[in-house]
């Protein structure tokens, strides 16, 4: 199912057999969607369905629905599939297509609010979402090609995340036609959610009532508005609001809920954490009906949301229940998703599932004692609640996960003077902690309203590096002073031996409002305290199969090492280099490069070439064809072997395959791409096939210098080759590598384009990133271009700053093209010897001069002097000339 952030809620209810009939006012077209490597072709109906604004109610409103199906006529059971908040049903097609090419007839629909239905947002109301979702049953009763369990009961599922998993609790609870269902990071008592302990969760509560408005106008029901008013204003609950909230809560009908429920919570979700599903899973077993639980690692607030597994073990449990196939394979009773080490083909988290028969709630199945310390604490909640502690921040949570690899990293942050902490002794053995960490804590408070606290439980490494699990913090309030139990956040973390536990309680958080007046608090721990621990040994962590490589590695050894003694030879360049320390700053060195061609032996296309690059700079790599500079930046990125020499990019040696490319970029002999995908659809895929985080490729920035505007939603058989040009380098910039190689980039680009290269090089390079050039147009190279490698014949002719190769600046041309080139060379030899005069030379069509102090009306008198036929003396087209000459051009 597809999880959308912080897309989320919705409901469903039965209303009595015979409610207002459903008015269809659009049939919708039909629509055939089939693809190559289908099975079957699915087809899909887009209905609009005007609805009872209200039970009884002559006001009606729309909702845009649509329905898959796939396959014959034969009966099949239905699914109902919800979407989040601030989503529509369009956030549901590809898991509808896949369901119903499963054998399930599917539909989807927008709720009220949402996408093209009408209404306003009622947050699941029994009167409104929940009773559309009964008159939609109704419709699919009536569908023959949908399997029945009676008149006017399809046998059917619902399953929804966030707030399209409360429609499905809240279905199956008004409408007994509900067969099975899988909600999935949604809540059980809403007030509970937004108002755990009775403190309000404003800083989520805030992000819903905004994506819910519509511009300066609330979205929802005028009951919802003004009940989020009261709340934000008074920081806490009244009694009209959790009374509303009640009747959106799947609480309210616990004891209707009696059909089989797979239960989907996120482990990173401050908004509906664990402790709610957990009591999805309680009252639903105690129904005495079918409950799986299942932890994943996304949620609310980011991370991995495992769509493809969690999609697939839902088609699974409905096969179970709707298709009753006892053969289906519906997972263990619980499962928890765990991080562990990283996967060095790819260097991504490596996830692994633990499971267990049984379900163990949050106390586990045992329990650990470990005893807390540390003396009396008098803390402060400052005017205001501001400066705020930082745990929970939506989107955020998952970035905890790291601390599992090692990494320690904790985006909290509390402010001293607000928190109290008490530490346990450094653990001689590792820790899994799976549930609700329990201890008591002594409050003392001069506040007439009691404390507000926020309870966290760190994980302290031996460095005194402080890792907040999930990013996870639990709110308490304290009427007065005493004693009073604290129930952590539900967690599933391993504190590693000699790691400690730190207890942390601190007056204000970012994510919940706080007492708006001053107040001191003692915090101290009563005598004995100490932390409860639930963990559950049963818990197996489940392990990936071996790749082939494990078994197949020994068996290549041997091959390996009998053909080298065999032989008796190693293919020159085979011998993995060291990095070099001294090297480990320097973008770029050559040393001795040597590449013959094939089958020569006294052939290069590149011979003992050596140069450097340096951070900063813009190199431009000239030489006539055939000088060897795409054979030379074909071995720079490992495409081919040298043989001879060496090529490091910061201190490593290049090699096919080698990890420090992933440091460089190119675009040489131009870029492949699939002519049927669009130019984003590309870029897309060639950074996944990198298996980097997408976070990391820029992919804007990359956009904005390939400036293909509409085009780039284009297939890219339909580009010119300008356009082509620019995606490819869009693509070598993804990334932002620290060495950039780009090949004749500015083929195929207009004026203009060319322009906007040069531009963007140099930006490129002037934020500490290194560029090498390739091109033919000299004028753009000496423009762009600080510093200069000649190549010709595979040799190197020279290397340095532009201003050096090129020449100073006040270097004169003299066109003189009606002179012999012997007669150049002895007008040239004369000048030289000129005072005033600094250098003269022969040059293609005249004489190259570098005045002295010689002004330019004493230079033309001494070349009439010397009886030469001047047509003009002007600037010197520098880099052009040298070129020529360092290449030896024609004179």
């Amino acid at each position: 199912m597809r999880f959308a952030l912080p897309r989320t809620w919705r409901t469903r209810r039965r209303l009595a057999a015979g409610a207002a009939a459903l008015a269809l006012l659009a049939g919708g077209g039909v629509v055939t969607l089939a693809t190559a490597d289908s099975p079957a072709p699915v087809r899909r109906q887009d209905r609009v369905f005007s609805l009872p604004e209200a039970p009884g109610s002559a006001a009606k409103v729309r909702i845009d629905t649509s329905y898959f199906t796939s396959g014959g006529s034969a009966p099949r059971p239905a699914v109902l599939l919800a979407h989040g908040f601030g989503g529509s049903k369009d956030d549901m097609r590809a898991q509808a297509e896949s369901l119903a090419r499963s054998g399930y007839a599917v539909l989807t629909w927008s709720a009220r609010g949402f996408g093209d239905s009408g209404g306003r947002i009622g947050l699941n109301s029994p009167d409104a979402e929940v009773a559309d979702v009964s008159r939609l049953v109704d419709w699919l009763g009536r569908r023959p090609e949908v399997l029945r369990d009676g008149r006017d009961d399809p046998r059917v599922g619902v399953a929804g995340a966030s707030y399209g998993g409360a429609i499905s609790l809240l279905a199956a609870g008004y409408d007994r036609r509900v067969d099975a269902i899988v909600p999935a990071i949604t809540w059980w008592d809403l007030g509970e959610a937004l108002f755990p302990q009775g403190v309000f969760k404003k800083l989520w509560a805030g992000i819903f009532f905004s994506t819910g408005s519509r511009g300066a106008t609330c979205g929802f029901t005028a009951e919802l508005c003004a009940m989020y008013d009261r709340s934000a204003v008074a920081g806490r609950p009244d009694a009209a609001t959790l009374q509303l909230l009640t009747r959106s809560s799947p609480s309210s009908v616990a004891g209707r809920i009696k059909v089989p429920t797979l239960v989907v919570q996120g482990q990173n979700d401050s908004l509906f954490p664990l402790d709610q599903g957990d009591a999805i899973a309680r009252a639903v077993a105690a129904n005495g009906a079918p409950v799986a639980v299942d932890w994943f690692s996304g949620g609310h607030d980011g991370g991995d949301q495992e769509t493809s597994r969690i999609e697939a073990r839902t088609t699974a449990w409905f096969d179970r229940w709707l298709k009753r196939d006892k053969a289906a394979d519906t997972g263990p009773a619980f499962r928890v998703t765990r991080t562990g080490g990283v996967d060095t083909t790819d260097g991504r988290a490596v996830r692994r599932g633990a499971d267990a028969d049984a379900y163990p709630g949050l106390g586990g199945t045992r329990s650990r004692t470990v005893p807390l310390g540390g003396r009396a604490q008098t803390v402060a909640n400052p005017a205001g609640g501001s400066p705020p502690a930082i745990s929970a921040v939506p989107g955020v949570g998952a970035l905890s996960q790291l601390s599992d690899l090692g990494q320690g990293l904790s985006l909290s942050l509390d402010f001293p003077g607000q928190r109290a902490a008490f530490d346990s002794a450094p653990l001689t053995s590792s820790l899994r902690l799976t549930g609700a960490a329990t201890t008591r804590v002594t409050v003392g408070t001069d506040a007439p309203a009691g404390a507000v606290l926020f309870a966290k439980l760190y994980d302290v490494a031996p460095g005194g590096n402080e890792t907040l699990p999930h990013q996870l913090v639990a709110p308490l309030r304290v009427a007065g002073d005493g004693t009073v139990s604290v129930r952590l956040p539900v967690v599933d973390h391993e504190f590693a031996a000699g790691h400690r536990l730190r207890l942390v309680l601190s007056t204000t958080d970012l994510g919940y409002a706080s007492p708006v007046a001053a107040a001191t608090y003692r915090v101290s721990l009563p005598a004995g305290a100490a932390l409860t621990v639930p963990t559950d040994p049963g818990l197996a962590t489940g392990q990936g199969a071996l790749p082939a490589w494990v078994w197949l590695l020994p068996v290549g050894a041997l091959a390996l090492a009998a053909a080298l003694l065999l032989t008796g030879r190693r293919r020159a360049g085979a011998v993995r280099q060291a990095p070099d320390p001294a090297l480990a700053d320097v973008p770029l060195e050559i040393s001795g490069l040597s590449k013959r061609y094939h089958g020569a032996a006294d052939r290069y296309a590149v011979r003992e070439l050596s140069f450097r690059v340096e951070r900063g700079q813009v190199l431009g790599l000239l030489g006539p064809n055939g000088a060897g500079k795409t054979t030379t930046m074909r071995m720079m990125m490992g495409l081919i072997r040298p043989d001879a020499g060496s090529i490091r990019v910061f201190g490593h040696a290049i090699r096919p395959g080698a990890p420090v490319l992933s440091r460089v970029g190119a675009f040489v002999e131009g870029a492949g791409f699939l002519p049927h995908l669009t130019g984003r659809a590309n870029l897309e895929l060639y950074w996944r096939a990198t298996g980097r985080p997408a976070a990391d490729a820029h992919v804007e920035e990359a956009l904005e210098i390939a400036g293909l505007g509409e085009a780039l939603e284009r297939a890219v058989r339909t580009y010119s080759q300008g356009m082509r040009q620019r995606l490819a380098i869009a693509q070598a910039m993804l990334g932002l590598p620290d060495l950039l190689i780009l090949d004749e980039p500015t083929n195929g680009l207009d004026p203009p384009q060319i322009r906007e290269m040069r531009d963007v090089v140099r930006r490129y390079a002037a934020a500490g990133r290194t560029v090498l050039v390739s091109s033919h147009l000299l004028s753009e190279v000496e423009q762009s271009c600080t510093h200069l490698v000649v190549m010709d014949k595979g040799r190197l002719v020279a290397a340095g700053p532009v201003g050096e190769i090129a020449g100073g600046g006040q270097a004169l041309f003299v066109g003189a093209p009606g002179m012999a080139a012997e007669q150049r060379e002895a007008v040239a030899a004369k000048l030289s010897a000129l005072p005033g005069v600094e250098a003269a030379e022969p040059a293609d069509g005249g004489l190259l001069v570098r005045p002295g102090g010689m002004t330019v009306p004493e230079l033309l008198s001494e070349l009439l002097r010397l009886d030469v036929p001047v047509e003009r003396v002007g600037p010197h087209r520098r880099l052009e000339d040298a070129f020529l000459t360092l290449i030896g051009g024609p004179a």
